[in-house]
């Protein structure tokens, strides 16, 4: 089969750096993508999760409010997870980690990653503005997470998984505004933009890989998605 389509995977930093580096989660995830590379090409945007949140906690610890050097922070965080990342994939992979999605290469490679871009931009929003350029219909986001719930599960014993919720019902629950570090399923200035341009994200558990399967396959899968 040809490898002309292209599959949008938002793969959140907390998998890769859960606390130390996961490289056994990094071996499962690649050898799932080398065993869809007869079908797929993939572009892999990779976030910097807890690295970055560390990293931003002790700077508001030290009493700093700077939010543009810690979305920085963050933004480094994202790059250096990338190119970790983009190892593991060795030869498959283009040479460079891309880091600027409004200038994106025509790559020939197998695997695209990319990471941070710039301060006020996620890595959410780089995956779904890539998504605009290079013809994805969707975005899936590997997280932590089995669903978006309807409200905080950390804060309400009663909050409920959604299935499938619409971009305008998921923006009233995620909000509108960006804070470095935020944690949210996906963040509400790429929500807007993959509103925009209808594109519809899939949020699943990077852990259940079978579930990314389903998904890239458009079956039913176990998770949300957003449209």
């Amino acid at each position: 089969m040809s490898r002309s389509r292209i599959a949008l995977l938002s793969l959140g930093g907390s998998l890769v750096v859960p606390n130390g580096i996961d490289t056994r989660y990094l071996k499962k995830f690649s050898d799932f993508i080398h065993r869809n590379l007869r079908s797929w090409r993939f572009i892999v945007v990779v976030g910097g999760g807890r690295t970055a949140r560390a990293f931003q906690a002790a700077v508001r610890g030290l009493g700093v409010a700077d939010h543009k050097g810690m979305d920085w922070m963050g933004l480094y965080a994202s790059r250096l997870n990338a190119q970790l990342v983009r190892l593991v994939f060795s030869k498959y992979a283009h040479p460079a980690v891309l880091t600027d999605p409004l200038f994106p290469p025509k790559f020939q490679e197998a695997i695209l990653v990319a990471a941070g871009y710039k301060p006020g931009r996620s890595t959410d929003w780089v995956a779904v503005k890539l998504a605009q350029h290079y013809g994805a219909k969707k975005v899936i986001n590997l997280t932590n997470i089995d669903h978006v719930y309807d409200r905080d599960p950390r804060k309400s014993r009663n909050a409920k998984p959604l299935k499938n919720i619409s971009w305008t019902i998921y923006r009233k629950i995620a909000g509108s505004r960006w804070s470095p570090g935020l944690s949210l399923p996906f963040d509400p200035v790429a929500s807007k933009l993959a509103q925009s341009e209808g594109i519809e994200v899939d949020i699943i558990n990077g852990k259940k890989l079978q579930q990314v399967q389903r998904a890239l396959e458009g079956k039913a899968f176990k998770g949300t998605r957003i449209f």
